[in-house]
């Protein structure tokens, strides 16, 4: 294993030494997994030999030397076991992926313990930008990113949860929207490497504990309207104490707090946004604990809906009414109706990330969340109507127990037109052998890696289990959070950062995606070339049905991806050298796009049925 200065640290927040005695319980606790609300470690890879793994770590060799700040004084403040999370968006518009870093900060102004100490430098989120590194060899990394917060002008300094990314003003420049606890911001991107800060014009901050967050076009008008998540109604001044299994003070749960209503704001067009959460529908139900969000068409009547993922709430799934008799348009909550507010049990389930994508390739978009150690994650499948159910189980999911799980993306890994699933993991409660040798944030635990195998006789996608191959920063324990996709160094599969509570940011890269065939897609207006979030595209193959992805940022957990679609198209041998795909813009208008090279990325212009090789 080549030497990663961050795991040699022991005085960093939220961790002892990476090197010894936790890594020795990883050894130790292999065998002795328990379901309770406190879990061992575990996750140690098992012998490998030659065989390929799917990830490598690259993060020192990128040059991300992002560490996370959590602010703990020991005092268990509420959102200090929340986040962070960041996004993997193309800021500069060069045709690779920057990075941006949610940073924490200290929450009543008081001294940490003398082992935890703030990383060097002001507490804020970090911006770093993309370049090409063309002395990286077979092993080295293939990106440099490099510090750019200061020259960008993002002074991001609040208590830092997520970051959403969509084009607010159809300028053709990414912008970002950082969630807080405490008051959000909006940063509008200028084009020429700064940003400034539009939150107050806008009329978009919200004050309260804010998590994840999306942009999506509801109305189709052609503008980027706001989604954002909100958890409970927690404050420093109305601090709990609560206690774990064990006995001694931890975090709370979300039963210690009142719920909370989101908050949608439509996009006028000018800069400006109205917050019409009560007329669209939304304070209709009872508030819930949002962690998670995404968008997608779930029954397929050409209006984006939303679906939130509730901590020990039902889960909410937001259904687009689309324009009723006076052009207005609302929202009702479909989750119960539909079998996707409450697990096959019919209990709420401690939802935290969440993914949607079409997981057995029928053709509507199915959806996936992480949940609470002792419960599985699940998996829920769309019949193509709208409606859900619960095949956790029978999809693989019974190995996910031991964790409680936190970011979570759909991608297909390998690139053979399976969609696959990764989960980041991170304790709530103190793991109890992490305690007995004095961690000071003693929450750690492994990832997950699932690769789909394709469905099985009644259909479910069949996932195993390769975290043992998957790489050393899956199987090594942190106390993970945010998780985002893309495609970091453009050779055509998933890679992915891995934003850690009280650590190092990770960069993943993948090793096997580009092995295969694969075809890339940007979908942009005519008009500012924005990416068009909600598109849905179909890749039309002979002899076999449809496949479909759609455009979009937000996802996960507190995080964001790149906004590119992939396909994975299987074995070089077999696949075809061009291939065309049906496209669905977000105002329902339709084209064909034909002719498209395989193994490279195409930008598809809206109106034009016509494709531009992407840079």
């Amino acid at each position: 294993m080549k030497s990663d200065p961050f795991r040699e640290q022991s005085h960093q927040p939220g961790s002892v030494s990476r090197t010894g005695p936790k890594l020795l319980l990883v050894v130790m606790m292999i065998s002795i997994w328990g379901c309770g609300e406190s879990s061992s470690i575990s996750g140690a890879p098992e012998d490998q030999g030659e065989e390929q793994l799917l990830f490598t770590d690259e993060t020192e060799a990128s040059g991300l030397d992002f560490l996370h700040y959590n602010g703990a004084t020991g005092r268990y403040y509420f959102p200090e076991v929340g986040g962070p999370g960041g996004a993997l968006v193309d800021v500069d518009g060069d045709g690779d992926l920057d990075l941006y870093a949610v940073q924490g900060t200290t929450l009543d102004g008081s001294l940490p313990p003398a082992a935890i100490v703030p990383p060097a430098g002001p507490l804020h989120d970090r911006l770093y930008l993309s370049e090409a590194n063309p002395s990286a060899g077979s092993t080295g990394s293939p990106v440099t990113w490099r510090d750019a917060t200061e020259a960008s002008g993002l002074a991001s300094n609040g208590y830092g949860m997520g970051v959403a990314v969509g084009d607010i003003d159809n300028d053709g420049w990414p912008d970002l929207y950082v969630t807080n606890f405490g008051s959000n911001q909006l940063w509008r991107n200028r084009g020429d490497g700064t940003f400034e800060d539009r939150t107050l014009m806008a009329g978009v901050d919200d004050s309260r504990w804010s998590t994840s967050a999306i942009f999506l076009d509801f109305d189709r008008d052609g503008w980027l309207d706001l989604f954002v998540t909100t958890y409970v109604d927690y404050r420093i001044g109305s601090h709990r104490v609560c206690r774990g299994p064990t006995g001694r003070t931890d975090y709370c749960g979300p039963q210690a707090y009142s719920g909370e209503h989101d908050r949608l704001f439509r996009n006028l067009g000018d800069g400006t946004f109205v917050n019409v959460t009560a007329r669209a529908g939304l304070l209709a139900s009872d508030g819930g604990s949002g962690l998670g969000v995404v968008a997608a068409d779930f029954d397929s009547d050409g209006w984006i809906d939303f679906y939130v993922a509730n901590d020990l709430m039902p889960n909410q799934l937001w259904h687009n009414r689309g324009p009723g008799p006076d052009q207005h348009l609302g929202f009702e909550d479909w989750g119960l109706l539909t079998g996707s507010a409450l697990d096959f049990e019919g209990k709420a389930q401690a939802s935290m990330g969440v993914d949607v994508g079409d997981l057995d390739n029928d053709g509507d978009e199915d959806l996936f969340m992480t949940h609470l150690v002792g419960d599985t994650n699940t998996v829920y499948l769309n019949d193509g109507g709208g409606m859900f159910s619960d095949r956790s189980r029978v999809a693989g999911m019974r190995q996910s127990t031991p964790y409680t799980g936190f970011g979570t993306v759909i991608l297909d890994v390998d690139n053979d037109g399976w969609l696959d699933l990764a989960a980041v993991h991170g304790a709530v409660a103190a793991v109890p052998e992490l305690e007995a040798v004095g961690d000071s944030f003693p929450y750690d635990q492994p990832n997950q890696l699932f690769l789909n195998r394709g469905g099985d006789r009644d259909g479910s996608p069949d996932f195993e289990d390769v975290t043992s191959r998957a790489g050393d920063s899956f199987t090594h324990a942190e106390t993970s959070r945010g998780l985002a996709v893309g495609d970091v160094d453009n050779d055509g599969d998933p890679d992915l950062v891995v934003f850690n509570a009280g650590g190092p940011a990770r960069l993943l890269i993948n090793r096997v995606g580009q092995d295969r065939a694969w075809v890339g897609l940007r979908l942009v207006g005519m008009a500012g070339q924005r990416d068009m979030l909600g598109t849905r595209v179909e890749l039309l193959l002979d002899g076999a049905p449809p496949r479909v992805r759609r455009v979009r940022t937000g996802a996960s957990y507190l995080s964001a991806g790149d906004s590119r679609v992939l396909f994975g198209l299987g074995d070089l041998e077999s696949a075809p050298a061009a291939v065309r795909v049906r496209v669905e813009w977000p105002d329902g208008a339709t084209e064909l796009f034909a002719h498209l090279a395989v193994g490279r990325y195409h930008t598809l212009v809206k109106g034009s049925e016509r494709s531009q090789e992407s840079p």
